[in-house]
């Protein structure tokens, strides 16, 4: 089990916790996840490692509350414990060489776009960083990509935080003024990604998706989070979960992620009625 040491809301849908964690932040990496149970009748559920200090032994999550696992790991306090925290899973992001990188993030995505730019400052890169949230009152660590990043694009659908418009119109501004980047990588909404790389893919810019497909047991024997990069069945778990944005069938993913919206939405609810009922 693993003590929570920090629990703080970074907007009214996404919380962020500090977990000690020492075996895990140890080897962890950006791009990595852990997949944990909050109780012990929990369902398995992937998150990827935020943040990670290896001398305090500490692991940072971040997750949005969309279902009923999400939301009985939100009603955890301080000072409660997790049931399982196992990992890091995954691969990490490759950045090694990389000189000068865009990193889009998208929503929620920025939780796991931000250890990414994290990691290619502190390794000296320049980092051009492009964010885009729905509104103001969704965005998350502005300081933190401020911190680490060259430049920032912010963006917001409804103009309400930084300029109006999508992180694609940032994107190709960047790339129409001249920048020239070793790589994209873009993290986000399945479909925020879809048009990341179809737009860098008409630049000829080599880009790189992290995916997030439903996932059980996170190596590699239940196959649910399959996917199809280059025409070849890929498993995000074990493989991934970052791919070659260029070669990945989004649409195919797309269908998958929606195929249980609807049980996913029931169980939320019911949770929270029990949550409800327990006060």
């Amino acid at each position: 089990m693993n003590k929570i040491l920090e629990k703080r809301a970074l907007n009214p849908t996404v919380t962020l916790m500090k977990v000690e964690a020492p075996l895990v932040a140890r080897k962890a990496e950006p791009g990595q996840f852990i997949i944990l149970r909050a109780d012990e009748n929990g369902e398995r559920i992937p998150l990827t490692v935020a943040d990670f200090d290896r001398k305090k032994g500490t692991v940072t999550i971040i997750f949005q509350i969309v279902g009923a696992a999400t939301a009985t790991l939100n009603h955890l306090n301080e000072g409660e414990f997790i049931h399982d925290f196992v990992g890091p899973l995954g691969r990490p992001t490759h950045t090694e060489g990389l000189k000068k990188v865009a990193v889009v993030g998208g929503g929620v995505g920025c939780a796991i776009a931000y250890p990414v730019a994290k990691k290619l400052h502190e390794q000296g890169a320049t980092v051009h960083s492009v964010t885009g949230f729905r509104t103001k009152d969704l965005v998350i660590l502005e300081d933190e990509f401020d911190a680490v990043s060259d430049k920032v694009c912010k963006m917001s659908d409804d103009g309400s935080w930084g300029q109006k418009g999508l992180v694609t119109d940032a994107l190709k501004a960047l790339i129409e003024s001249g920048e020239q980047y070793d790589e994209v990588i873009t993290i986000g909404p399945l479909i925020m990604m879809k048009f990341v790389c179809a737009l860098t893919k008409q630049y000829g810019v080599k880009t790189v998706a992290s995916m997030n497909p439903i996932m059980i047991d996170g190596t590699g024997m239940c196959g649910g989070c399959r996917l199809t990069v280059g025409g070849v069945t890929k498993f995000a778990c074990v493989d991934g979960p970052e791919f070659d944005g260029h070669e990945i069938d989004f649409d195919e993913a797309m269908a998958r992620g929606r195929m249980y919206a609807d049980f996913e939405r029931h169980a939320y609810e019911e949770a929270c009625n029990l949550f409800k009922e327990a006060k």
